[in-house]
């Protein structure tokens, strides 16, 4: 079965993420921060990872170079409010799958699951 691990220290963000993707048929695990997020890396290999950027202990981009030094190939699609072009450019640097604006609609994280499945 497919797992998507949703990371975000707000659980209303986690929850909506959930709920759009209740009809995916997947296993969803959730981490509130980047170093939980890491341990659920470590222990249940997910298919796809949602990232939040800014979280307490260890942030979304700190997520993302620990990723690229470990060469994962997992899909991580970057959730954010933040939509400057630097922090854009930074993301994708760091191997970014993709990145929704926060609050992502229902149907935009259901496409950004399902292309980063068929990558």
């Amino acid at each position: 079965m497919t797992s998507i691990l949703i990371v975000d220290d707000a659980a209303f963000s986690r929850r909506m993420i959930r709920k759009a993707l209740k009809d995916e048929n997947c296993e969803l695990l959730e981490a509130s921060n980047g170093k939980e997020c890491l341990e659920m890396i470590a222990e249940h290999s997910p298919d796809c990872i949602f990232l939040d950027l800014l979280m307490p202990e260890l942030d979304g981009f700190a997520v993302l170079q620990k990723l690229k030094e470990q060469g994962s190939n997992i899909p991580v699609i970057v959730l954010s409010a933040d939509i400057q072009e630097s922090s854009r450019q930074q993301c994708f640097a760091l191997g970014a799958f993709n990145m929704l604006k926060k609050p992502p609609k229902a149907p935009e994280i259901q496409e950004a699951v399902q292309k980063a499945l068929k990558k």
